[in-house]
């Protein structure tokens, strides 16, 4: 089956461009123009705001972040490994009466077992982050934004990625200015 290939944009300068940035001026526009962004089909772009914004995730159509299950999943399978690792030790390996209990107690095997299934957490969520975000990105294109950079501030901030199948950068501004997006401006990589 042949590949559809993608549509690389580029700006008057020949600058490739990474997508198109708007900002917004309240939370409940910027919750509303999130909404509008997904009903139109847009599967590449992304909020930035100064505070979490409640709901955001389900007004941008976010699928359930898979983390947690990779969290649990390992961090069982750790305490599981720390329980085994010391059921094998005491009861088999080197057979040793501990708190005069017998070879297959678990009362003494609760901190190590619970000890490696932190461990095991802490490592899945650390490692998974950096996986299911992409990172690290020593360097994304909205940084040579200045008005991008007052998103830690005080910015509501929609940016439509060229990557997207739907993007079009006149009809994307279009939609944009039409949701009640100010300073709309192109974003090149």
């Amino acid at each position: 089956m042949a590949r559809k290939s993608k549509k690389i944009y580029k700006t008057e300068s020949g600058a490739v461009v990474h997508g198109v940035m708007a900002e917004f001026a309240t939370p409940a526009d910027f919750y509303h123009a999130a909404e509008n962004v997904r009903d139109a089909g847009y599967t590449r772009w992304d909020s930035f705001s100064p505070f979490p914004v409640h709901g955001i995730d389900e007004a941008m159509g976010l699928p359930t972040p898979r983390l947690p299950l990779v969290a649990a999943v390992i961090g069982f399978t750790g305490a599981g490994l720390g329980y085994w690792m010391q059921q094998w030790m005491t009861a088999v390996d080197y057979p040793l009466v501990v708190q005069g209990k017998s070879y297959d107690a678990w009362e003494p095997r609760v901190p190590i077992t619970f000890e490696l299934g932190i461990l095991f957490t802490a490592f899945a969520v650390l490692i998974g982050m950096f996986a299911f975000n992409k990172l690290p990105r020593h360097h994304h294109p909205l940084m040579k934004k200045e008005r991008f950079l007052r998103v830690s501030d005080d910015r509501f901030i929609i940016c439509v990625e060229a990557v997207d199948p739907r993007f079009d950068p006149s009809g994307t501004r279009r939609m944009l200015e039409s949701l009640g997006g100010t300073n709309i401006e192109i974003v090149e990589e």
